[in-house]
């Protein structure tokens, strides 16, 4: 009896420590802003292996904020030192967006890079907010 008890004691310690090295990390971003854009009431989590790709998720209020200059909003988000991926909004308008990003070579993702964009078409450069970076804590 005394070897099955302390069985059960060691297969709850194991499951208890498998858990806590895939804990979620999530956070707040703070608002992004450059002429014409911000991005507002963001949030973010770092999936673990396993769940949505390991992904970076993340969501919030995408603002074209000067509704007559004609120009449309967007986000980026980059992860793994990859080229950022685009996200518009909608000119105008605030949008809520919620979008996972994700390196495919990799079971999870642990530095992710969001900033917010004014696109300013073809002739002229896009007005971009600095971009604020995340990076997964092992403790």
């Amino acid at each position: 009896m005394k070897r099955a008890t302390i069985g059960i004691v060691a297969a709850g310690l194991v499951l208890t420590g498998a858990g806590a090295a895939l804990a979620v990390q999530q956070g707040s971003i703070p608002k992004l802003e450059t002429r014409g854009v911000e991005f507002t009431d963001g949030h973010y989590k770092f999936n673990p292996p396993g769940t949505n790709h390991g992904s970076f998720e993340w969501s919030g209020l995408l603002r074209d904020v000067n509704a007559g200059d004609g120009h449309n909003v967007y986000v980026q988000v980059r992860v793994e030192g990859h080229g950022w991926a685009r996200y518009y909004g909608k000119q105008r308008r605030a949008v809520r967006v919620h979008h996972s990003d994700w390196s495919g070579a990799q079971r999870y993702t642990d530095d992710a890079s969001i900033r917010v964009c004014r696109d300013r078409g073809s002739l002229r450069p896009d007005n971009c907010s600095p971009a604020q970076s995340f990076a997964y804590r092992r403790d």
